[in-house]
């Protein structure tokens, strides 16, 4: 992994990232650790997936805090964000990074409870903690940030509408978040290599990753979209508040 933060450029700050087990949640608390945050991983059902990347991450001599919590579930996220409280204090990073709605055997409206409804839930519980001058981050995929104005794979289409309604949640609280000092961007990145999510596609539509390939001329994996969403919390956020990663040429406007 190519560290995008220079070593010590989060000392002393704390981030959260949900949906941090693994994938592009756990890579990004890793470059988070290496750059010296004490890092907060959450996960749904993977606890030893997150103890083993927490053993790892506190080599780093950093602190790390392990919570399960389910997005969904409100009272088990304010259980969450107590114990960050408990443990740390406050919070200088919240990574909106868990997603989902391509499961399998969850309810008909769970894209929407999960990827709309959680996240600000989640913004929520957290806000007692975000100080002057910390920063929350969205992470989305271009299928669901162009929704609008860009058709996706019917496969997809429930899962990109519920997320770009989610961050349309988020950006109306953007004033709000801006008078207590914390700052908002959204990440957006093309289908990512290696994800959970590309693999469903796939399944559902065979040939679907090579074809957005061969149209973008690359595709992110997860760890060089990892790395973009670390910079995110630092690097100054957009006018539009938005970190568009990836070739956009064949989305429309938003």
């Amino acid at each position: 992994m190519t560290q995008p933060l220079p070593a010590g450029t989060l000392s002393g700050r704390t981030a959260l990232v949900t949906g941090s087990s693994r994938g592009i949640g756990a890579d990004t608390a890793r470059y988070l650790a290496q750059a010296g945050a004490n890092v907060v991983i959450n996960f749904r059902n993977k606890a030893p997936r997150a103890e083993k990347l927490a053993a790892e991450l506190r080599e780093l001599g950093v602190e790390v805090l392990v919570v399960g919590a389910d997005l969904t579930d409100r009272a088990s996220v304010d259980e969450m964000f107590a114990a960050v409280r408990e443990t740390f204090g406050h919070l200088d990073l919240l990574v909106l990074n868990a997603s989902g709605g391509m499961e399998g055997g969850m309810a008909e409206d769970y894209a929407l409870t999960l990827n709309r409804d959680a996240q600000v839930g989640t913004l929520e519980s957290a806000l007692p903690l975000l100080e002057d001058g910390s920063r929350v981050v969205f992470v989305t995929s271009h299928q669901a940030h162009f929704i609008r104005t860009t058709p996706t794979m019917p496969e997809y289409e429930a899962v990109a509408l519920s997320k770009r309604a989610g961050e349309d949640a988020l950006r109306e609280r953007v004033g709000e978040l801006s008078e207590r000092g914390i700052g908002f961007v959204v990440v957006s990145g093309d289908m990512i290599e290696g994800t959970i999510t590309a693999t469903l596609l796939e399944r559902a539509n065979p040939g679907a990753i090579a074809t957005r390939r061969e149209s973008a001329g690359k595709l992110y994996n997860v760890s060089e979209f990892a790395a973009e969403i670390a910079l995110a919390a630092v690097e100054p956020i957009p006018a539009d508040h938005t970190r568009l990663v990836g070739d956009i040429s064949s989305f429309g406007g938003e």
